[in-house]
């Protein structure tokens, strides 16, 4: 096995693959990244067992210029190999294997590395019994984006670390709940024929590393089996295992009605809770107090040790009743962050029900995020 190529173009790619490389892991060769050379690419593979990623660099792409001599594979050890690529001093690089000992050189610097057989690396799941769709990869962006900070860091309660996806017609809808707060989003797909209904929970992990993968991309091939999903797009192909078990139904936790509405600009709300967060923080309980009487609304955070602050608030709108909620900062603050709009709606029905946060004018719970109150007496 013997190629050259472009030292920017291969970085990209051993940067891409990387992400699904572990070096905390019980199978000693997934510490490794696995190359395999054919007369048309070089296809890199990564894998922690839970996501994959596999790259093409395509002979025919003239941005890589690689030039194969002779094919064949090896699994080379990830972070010192990536680490000399990134340090070689020339704009191209050679690598050529004799056994399983690697040979890698660029102007002049030469390093020498010992490898496992590309036979001994996991083989990458088959999804021949799989449901496929196509969405834009902004739309995917955006699901993750506004769902992902609700999925629970506890292993305790592993259903609760993925994202539930259902997909029914042309809608997809996504759902996470740590059982504090929850994010929803629903979505219209655009470009796709999908009818079958599919239920699948994909680990929040997985969609993260997806999500950095996914700039510039137009669109996105998704195919579900019964324990794995691949994500295809450009040259790439990403797969993550989905987690087993029934996920909580979550459409009774959201209330279909509210007492109390207020109105807001976002990042002037989102500001006042920077500022009474900052005494919050230093409490042992790290909440907030929001109050709502005779149409004005007022925050509070109070702290044994350091002091109290106090800050109106400058609504659009309040109506209903008299309401005096607390709740964790942080959960609001990043609630707020993701919805990423001008005005947003607070619904309340009591101060001990979770209560909702919407854009302004949304109607069918197509963005929302709700979060569930503290009680402190």
């Amino acid at each position: 096995m013997k190629f050259s190529i472009n030292r920017q173009a291969f970085i990209k790619a051993l940067n891409d693959v990387a992400r699904a490389i572990s070096s905390r892991t019980t199978i000693p060769i997934l510490t490794n990244i696995k190359l395999d050379l054919t007369e048309e690419d070089l296809v890199l593979t990564g894998s922690n067992a839970d996501i994959s990623i596999k790259i093409a660099l395509e002979a025919s792409d003239t941005t890589n210029e690689l030039v194969v001599e002779s094919t064949g594979g090896i699994t080379l050890p990830a972070t010192f190999f990536i680490n000399i690529v990134k340090h070689l001093p020339a704009d191209k690089m050679t690598l050529e294997i004799d056994g399983l000992q690697a040979l890698i050189t660029s102007g002049s610097a030469s390093f020498k590395i010992n490898g496992q057989p590309s036979s001994a690396y996991p083989k990458l799941p088959e999804l021949s019994e799989s449901k496929s769709l196509k969405v834009s990869a902004a739309q995917l962006v955006e699901i993750i984006a506004q769902t992902k900070i609700s999925a629970s860091t506890q292993e305790s309660r592993p259903i609760l670390t993925g994202i539930h996806l259902t997909l029914d017609g042309n809608q997809i809808k996504a759902v996470t709940t740590d059982s504090h707060r929850l994010s929803q989003r629903i979505v219209t797909l655009t470009g796709t024929e999908n009818t079958d209904k599919v239920s699948v929970i994909i680990p929040a992990k997985a969609f993260n590393e997806l999500q950095s993968l996914l700039d510039g991309q137009n669109r996105v091939e998704i195919k579900l089996s019964s324990n794995q999903a691949a994500f295809i797009f450009g040259k790439t192909t990403f797969y993550s295992r989905l987690l087993e078990g029934n996920y909580p139904e979550t459409d009774r936790l959201i209330p279909s009605e509210a007492t109390t509405e207020l109105q807001i600009d976002a990042a002037a709300l989102s500001g006042a809770i920077d500022r009474a967060s900052l005494l919050s923080h230093e409490s042992r309980n790290n909440v907030i107090l929001l109050t709502i009487k005779d149409g004005q609304a007022q925050l509070s955070g109070n702290s044994q040790e350091v002091g109290q602050v106090k800050e109106e608030l400058t609504a659009e709108k309040v109506v209903g009743e008299d309401l005096e909620i607390s709740f964790n900062p942080d959960y609001v603050r990043d609630a707020l962050r993701v919805l990423q709009g001008k005005t947003v709606e607070l619904k309340f029905t009591t101060n001990l029900r979770p209560f909702i946060i919407i854009p302004e004018g949304e109607t069918d719970n197509k963005q929302l995020q709700l979060v569930t109150p503290v009680r402190t007496f």
